[in-house]
């Protein structure tokens, strides 16, 4: 299940050459992409176990304007089930279309890093990990030692205060819980968070407060909408613009596996 037209506010589209997962820590109580399994059990036929969609891989040589593409909405690429050779496939669809930015979350930075030897790290890749509160910090630890051109912080959904080294960190995205038992997002944490990425010069993006559904506490910080984004955004537009490219990689040149 991928999407050319996304609700997300920091990327453009979104792309699942794996869905499903387990949860690993408190951020994954009240897992989005789990409840979507249970509401469209038809269009997930293994409903939130792990599994591996080939048959997906080729989908961003379709698409001609370069856009932001955020790689496994519905999963974990880094899922300690997903094999090396696959997470390859999917690096080298990257490499193959270098008109896109492809940014990938992960909560498993233990496994990103162990595997990162046997990766390219193109240009076009942004890495990020999730941070939800202070027992988590570690896993910037791990980001820092992947050589990504972009690294990022999701603190969402935010459930404490953090205090964070950012580091060669480039970009921190903050949000709050959405859905009927979201847990609520106080205000001050997220301003903290704001001030700590302005100190070290680095982009901050706040998401949403969260509630009810996803739109029901608005963006407002401050009475700002807060969307920075990471230089290399801004290289990236140069570069390439926002007008239909046509890319020559053809699918059969790709070596696709399961």
């Amino acid at each position: 299940m991928s999407s050319t037209h996304t609700g997300i506010e920091w990327t453009d589209k979104t792309w699942n050459p794996t869905t499903g997962c387990n949860k690993v820590s408190p951020g994954c109580l009240h897992c989005y992409a789990e409840a979507l399994t249970k509401r469209f059990p038809n269009n997930f036929k293994n409903g939130f176990d792990l599994t591996l969609h080939p048959e997906r891989l080729a989908e961003p040589l379709k698409w001609r304007t370069p856009s932001r593409i955020f790689v496994n909405s519905m999963s974990d690429l880094f899922h300690e089930d997903v094999p090396l050779d696959f997470i390859q496939n999917v690096f080298e669809v990257i490499h193959k279309t270098p008109c896109h930015i492809y940014q990938i979350l992960t909560k498993r930075p233990e496994r990103l890093l162990e595997l990162s030897s046997h990766l390219e790290f193109h240009e076009n890749i942004w890495l990020g990990v999730s941070v939800e509160n202070q027992n988590y910090v570690e896993r910037i630890n791990y980001l820092r030692q992947v050589p990504a051109a972009v690294r990022f912080l999701s603190c969402e959904p935010l459930l404490g205060e953090l205090n964070l080294d950012l580091t060669d960190i480039h970009w921190v995205i903050v949000g709050g819980e959405s859905g009927q038992k979201h847990r609520p997002l106080k205000t001050e944490w997220v301003e903290d968070i704001r001030n700590q990425c302005q100190e070290a010069e680095v982009a901050f993006f706040f998401k949403q407060i969260g509630g009810r559904t996803s739109k029901a506490g608005g963006r407002l910080l401050d009475g700002i909408i807060w969307e920075e984004m990471p230089d290399a955004w801004k290289q990236h537009q140069r570069k390439w613009g926002n007008t239909p490219v046509k890319l020559k990689v053809k699918k059969q040149n790709l070596a696709i596996t399961a």
